[in-house]
């Protein structure tokens, strides 16, 4: 897909309306994660430094289209200095006479927050009223905001048909990563697919099945395909009423030459808790009495000894309970295996998902990933082959 970008744009003295995901992790009234303020950081310093007077919208949580004091972005505004190293300018609004006379009053360079999008309702109707009134404030327009890439609201999809619209820095390297990794990808292509219900990702399976040579099912989910094939799986979580779908991936697999990695030993125990006493075992021979919670070493070393056999990785979910040790050992593992192959450049690698990103960080490999995605549900549908609102609007 050819999308625009910033290269060659001419932004000195022009009003760039910015699109963020500025919905950070907030407790206690604090930030307590600003990796996404982080990420975003190096477009707004490109745009000030070349002299454009930035506009920065997001929407945080879900206010319902209302006003509601603990959804504000000024938190953010704060922050955002904080990271950029210079004032960022705030404003109680986002439409109107005050987000207006706000702009109005910028300078080259500056750098202006507008108020929570969803405090109005107009934004996920994406009523054509109010884009208007955002694309009013600014000259052009930039999304880089690709988490919210999957909903089709004002600012997000309405604006980019008002306005010249680019994708910002951080929406081209995650376009470009996801291109990478599905689009022309270097091959053998291995997808791992993990988490707790397959009924939450038929649709990824569906779509992974024709598009990459080995596909890695992990988690709770792998339980549905053993139990689909009459291996008992204990009291271990499955979805029995799935069966017949898991059945039917593993047809279609097979017709797309596509290999499936199932386990092959378990790690069980008799109740998930921390360290609790555990077996390893064949995962035909799972107790009756207890529950698969991680993939087996042998699982984890056959999974490793395919991976290093593979050009591109695209991973989206942990292989075991890896939030409560000890199932955090396969993950963990395949997870150190991956960093090394990327790091002797041998693998692209590309995940993402919110427990992925959080497994990735426990294992100490975030920063050793060809591209880690945060973008959650964005990338989750991407991966589906599903067309994303914001994205298509940015298309060349």
């Amino acid at each position: 897909m050819a999308f625009r970008t910033l290269d060659g744009v001419a932004v000195a003295g022009k009003r760039v309306l910015l699109r963020a995901d500025l919905n950070v992790p907030v407790r206690n009234g604090k930030i307590s994660d600003l990796t996404r303020i982080e990420r975003l950081s190096p477009t707004i310093r490109e745009l000030s430094a070349a002299a454009a007077r930035v506009i920065v919208c997001s929407h945080f949580d879900r206010p319902k289209g209302k006003p509601v004091p603990e959804f504000s972005l000024a938190p953010m505004a704060a922050a955002l200095g904080q990271v950029l190293g210079r004032r960022v300018i705030f404003t109680n609004d986002c439409i109107g006479v005050m987000a207006q006379r706000a702009v109005e009053r910028l300078s080259d360079g500056d750098v202006l927050l507008l108020e929570n999008t969803r405090f109005h309702p107009g934004e996920e109707s994406n009523d054509s009223a109010f884009a208007i009134e955002l694309a009013n404030l600014a000259d052009l327009f930039v999304n880089d905001a690709f988490s919210a890439a999957h909903r089709a609201h004002a600012s997000t999809e309405g604006v980019a048909h008002l306005l010249p619209a680019y994708a910002g820095r951080l929406m081209q390297a995650e376009l470009e990563a996801l291109g990478a990794a599905l689009g022309h990808p270097a091959r053998p292509v291995m997808a791992i697919v993990g988490g707790a219900k397959v009924s939450t990702k038929l649709d990824l399976l569906g779509n992974l099945v024709g598009r990459v040579d080995i596909l890695v099912i992990g988690g709770a989910m792998a339980n549905t395909f053993l139990a689909a094939q009459g291996i008992s799986v204990g009291k271990s979580l499955q979805e029995a009423d799935l069966h017949m779908t898991a059945r039917d991936i593993l047809a279609r697999a097979k017709a797309a030459s596509c290999e499936i990695i199932l386990p092959t030993d378990a790690v069980v125990a008799g109740e998930f808790k921390p360290n609790p006493q555990t077996q390893t075992v064949p995962i035909n021979a799972v107790p009756a009495d207890t529950m698969i919670l991680d993939i087996g070493p042998d699982s984890a070393a056959f999974l490793i000894a395919r991976l290093a056999a593979s050009k591109t990785l695209v991973w989206n979910g942990p292989l075991g309970a890896f939030e409560t040790p000890p199932f955090d050992a396969a993950t963990r593992a395949v997870a150190l295996a991956v960093a090394e192959a990327t790091a002797s450049k041998n693998l692209l690698s590309v995940a993402g998902g919110g427990d992925t990103v959080s497994a990735l960080r426990q294992a100490g490999v975030t920063k050793k990933i060809s591209y880690v995605s945060t973008a959650g549900g964005a990338f989750l549908e991407w991966l589906e082959g599903k067309v994303l609102p914001g994205v298509a609007a940015l298309e060349v």
